[in-house]
């Protein structure tokens, strides 16, 4: 069995920026001309679809719990990819009919995901770091996800990046979801902002403390803003109208978002 360390994959592109990503194609590269089974692993949103796309072009994806349809392409196919293997209901049935029909494979799975079964039907097992140890592949995937969102939303507005700080809690899944909403916040107007809020807000209202309950979506986002642009709690107290003690119980109070 071989180990490779190897990179994120954006949705439709390779993201080379990083050495790692530079090696995750390469070795993508020499898998497609290779006739071997290949295993990737790695988090959710760091590219392992993408991947074993890109080594089998012409091959479909079938996710590893949808059992009985994989094993009727493993009769009528040359070559798959199946996804999220450690979901598969019979691993050891799966294995045996993919070496059954002789055909060629691809699997993606979690980096957790571990079965003594499988390293005797994948001769190459490589896993793909998360973006956060990657923050080459980080700046190009912001800058790839900007121009799809001015495409998408028909703008030519600039996106500010002074302030942001990518989330990358489920890889480039996450990172590009928060590209999308800010881009499209950043313009967004008063009435459209109420409309958000009042869209969250009806199915949510029922109780008799509704008022207190839901104060803290005008209170956070103020106080935090105002904390980032005056850089001071007696400035923002000062700012608000509010009493600098009055303003550091709102703080407390809501702790957990601030």
């Amino acid at each position: 069995m071989v180990q490779v360390a190897a990179a994120a994959v954006d949705v439709t592109n390779f993201v080379t920026a990083s050495d790692a990503s530079a090696q995750a194609f390469k070795t993508a590269t020499l898998l497609k001309t290779l006739s071997v089974n290949s295993l990737i692993t790695g988090e959710s949103g760091v590219g392992k679809k993408s991947l074993a796309k890109y080594i089998l072009p012409d091959a479909q994806i079938i996710d590893a719990s949808d059992f009985d349809h994989i094993l009727v392409a493993l009769e009528n196919s040359r070559e798959i990819i199946i996804s999220n293997l450690e979901n598969s209901p019979n691993l050891i049935r799966l294995i045996k009919a993919i070496q059954q029909n002789n055909v060629r494979v691809v699997a993606t799975a979690k980096s957790s995901f571990f079965d003594e079964n499988i390293d005797d039907l994948f001769s190459l097992q490589f896993d793909i770091p998360p973006l956060s140890q990657r923050l080459e592949d980080v700046d190009v995937l912001v800058k790839s996800f900007i121009k799809e969102a001015a495409l998408l939303f028909n703008s030519n507005e600039k996106f500010d990046l002074k302030n942001f700080q990518p989330d990358l809690s489920q890889n480039s899944n996450s990172l590009r979801r928060q590209v999308m909403i800010s881009y499209l916040l950043q313009d967004i107007k008063d009435v459209e902002l109420m409309d958000i809020i009042d869209n969250y807000l009806y199915s949510r209202l029922g109780s008799n403390s509704d008022y207190r309950n839901f104060l803290y979506l005008y209170e956070v986002p103020l106080i935090k803003s105002g904390l980032r642009k005056f850089k001071s709690q007696l400035k923002l107290a000062d700012k608000l109208g509010l009493n600098r003690n009055t303003l550091r119980k709102k703080i407390s109070d809501n702790k957990q978002y601030i």
